[in-house]
């Protein structure tokens, strides 16, 4: 297979783009909610007896977990648009497409939706490793991130 593959600089610019696309589509749904859970919260600040520890400590719970839904629900998000899109007949999410990159398997073929799935859940692994797990398709004889290697697919250059 003749294949020119994908970079990290050519990656991290797609990236970016779709980073900014998923944000803007995530403030519609969050700043609604957002702004309901401020009001919230502010009401029951305002109520608040400094003397009651339990009342503060609730209030705090509720703040952690009003962010770990948040967090949950913006991952949720991020990885179904990059899971969708890849595995759609353009292989690529809308900053890909725009640099002229697309995912494949390790034959060139399209991801199904369950690998596409995969590779993109596991990029939660390659986030915790201080980015290492991205880093790594600037080293990598066929340009793989930590993520591509796991699920085996490349990204390459249309």
């Amino acid at each position: 297979m003749n294949t020119q593959y994908a970079g990290f600089w050519l990656r991290l610019v797609a990236l970016i783009i779709d980073v900014l696309i998923i944000a803007f589509l995530e403030s519609i749904i969050f700043i609604p909610l957002l702004v309901a859970l401020g009001f919230s919260f502010f009401g029951s600040a305002s109520e608040l007896d400094m003397e009651d520890s339990g009342s503060i400590v609730g209030l705090i719970v509720g703040i952690v977990a009003a962010a770990g839904a948040y967090w949950i629900l913006a991952t949720t998000i991020q990885i179904l648009y990059f899971s969708f899109m890849e595995s759609s007949k353009n292989q690529a999410t809308i900053g890909k497409m725009a640099v002229g990159i697309k995912v494949t398997d390790m034959n060139g073929d399209r991801l199904d939706f369950t690998k596409a799935f995969l590779r993109n859940l596991c990029k939660l692994i390659s986030n915790v490793t201080m980015a290492i797990g991205y880093i790594m398709a600037g080293f990598t004889e066929k340009r793989q991130a930590l993520h591509d290697l796991i699920a085996g697919a490349l990204v390459v250059k249309k």
